[in-house]
């Protein structure tokens, strides 16, 4: 990436719409837009954060489309730049168009997520911001969408930021204890320096918490539906996504491999994965997705296993049922608009989370809701999860930092001085700055804007 050059690109998705936006930044991207726009006034008279009618114009004078020009000028823009957005309609070739005239005079393409790189690296945003980006862009729910905009207010980046000021307080004031010997500083109290060392460790640990509940906000709970052939798997998902996708029969076994799709239930995502029916069976492709679906039912969070109301349990039933036994695990007696067979609701007593259900007449839903959110421990989402760690990537370095606090810790209880416990104060503030960019890696910087699109 050169960042002395300006930079443009399509910012809204390809395809037909009411509106496309092409975007500029950089030193250079008022001057160039200015040579393709023909309106009132010249862009370069304008003032900052005006938006101007006219038209764009090839560099032999024909006219490419009608436009509204946005003019930002930096440092209070996006990326800290002059910033240049041209609203053209929304047809590809159009926008293309305007793509390839800004490039001719001068503008280079920019690549994947290098708009945000550069506020990045100009100090508008740190790296727990730039990951919210990603986050508000592929939320799926509304609970995903409010903790991606609550990260990119500063929410988490502030908790941190604090956390290692906290220890950075004590490592300057050693510092100054070991160099300016003659200055007569009062050194920490081991007790208050202990003490500090434990409300540290202890906010680390809050924040690890979070993470499994911020992973599901996020990514959705992977969960696997389970039975025998039969029993309504395939119907239930068809329920829960509102869409035909799987194919339904009467004929045992029609379902033969994993049907993949994300269902929302009162605002909670489900990675819901239909497997093959689980029998004993002596059809070798039908063999092959049994023992696929033994497997997605071992990786799963969430298990949702389907009984026949109308059948006693079969040794298909044990066996599922002693598969899923240590598993988070939501039984649905299906059919339960008629009587329940004894024998089914004696079976299903053997487990601790069981609805009474129909697909047919879509009863137990809201039940089946209620019953993952308890489970999940998720009450309301917007409410208490401002907070949550949703990225793998601060989550490792919490880790890491929280081991290295502890480290100074057992320093003190074995009853060295606090002198003692520099280096692993150190390294807890390089894992925390880690999280927020300050001492991370050009590698994992490359990584993340690697999973942006081109224009953002």
């Amino acid at each position: 990436m050169n960042f002395d050059s300006t930079i443009a690109a399509i910012s809204t998705p390809l395809g037909t719409g009411g509106i496309a936006i092409v975007r500029m930044s950089g030193d250079k991207s008022i001057e160039i837009a200015d040579k393709l726009f023909r309106g009132k006034k010249s862009l370069l008279d304008v003032k900052s954060h005006t938006i101007h009618y006219g038209n764009i114009v090839s560099l032999d004078g024909a006219v490419i489309d009608e436009v509204m020009v946005s003019v930002m000028r930096a440092p209070n823009t996006y990326t800290k730049e002059d910033v240049v957005e041209i609203n053209c309609h929304g047809s590809v070739y159009g926008a293309r168009r305007v793509l390839e005239e800004l490039i001719k005079s001068g503008a280079s393409l920019a690549e994947g997520g290098e708009f945000t790189k550069r506020a990045f690296l100009n100090g508008r945003i740190d790296l727990t911001k730039v990951e919210a980006v990603i986050d508000i862009i592929n939320s799926k729910t509304s609970s995903a969408h409010t903790l991606g905009v609550n990260q990119l207010g500063g929410v988490l980046s502030h908790k941190i930021n604090e956390i290692r000021e906290n220890l950075l307080s004590l490592t300057s004031h050693l510092q100054a204890l070991l160099d300016f010997p003659e200055e007569g500083l009062e050194p920490f109290g081991e007790d208050e320096y202990y003490d500090i060392l434990k409300n540290t460790e202890k906010n680390i640990s809050q924040l690890i918490e979070t993470s499994d509940k911020g992973r599901i906000i996020r990514d959705g709970i992977e969960t696997v539906i389970c039975g025998k052939p039969n029993v309504g798997k395939s119907s239930l998902l068809n329920l829960l996504s509102g869409t035909d996708r799987a194919i339904v029969t009467e004929i045992e076994g029609t379902t033969r491999d994993s049907i993949e799709e994300y269902v929302y239930m009162d605002d909670v995502a489900l990675k819901v994965i239909d497997t093959a029916g689980i029998r004993e069976t002596g059809d070798t492709v039908e063999k092959i997705g049994v023992e696929k679906s033994k497997k997605l039912i071992e990786g799963a969070s969430l298990v949702i296993f389907i009984l026949d109301a109308l059948t006693p349990p079969d040794e298909n039933d044990i066996l599922i049922g002693d598969l899923v036994s240590d598993k988070k695990t939501i039984v649905l007696i299906n059919k339960s608009e008629k009587d329940i067979n004894p024998d089914t609701k004696k079976f299903s007593e053997k487990f601790e989370n069981v609805i009474e259900f129909s697909v047919k007449e879509e009863k137990g839903v809201r039940e089946l809701g209620d019953k993952i959110k308890e489970l999940f421990e998720l009450g309301e989402l917007e409410s208490d999860n401002t907070e949550a760690i949703i990225n793998m990537r601060h989550k490792e370095a919490l880790f890491k930092a929280q081991k290295a606090v502890m480290g100074a810790i057992e320093t003190l209880d074995m009853g060295m001085s606090p002198d003692m416990t520099f280096i692993d104060v150190e390294n807890a503030i390089s894992h925390l700055g880690e999280i927020t960019g300050l001492t991370v890696s050009e590698e994992i910087v490359d990584g993340i804007f690697h999973k942006f699109c081109v224009g953002k």
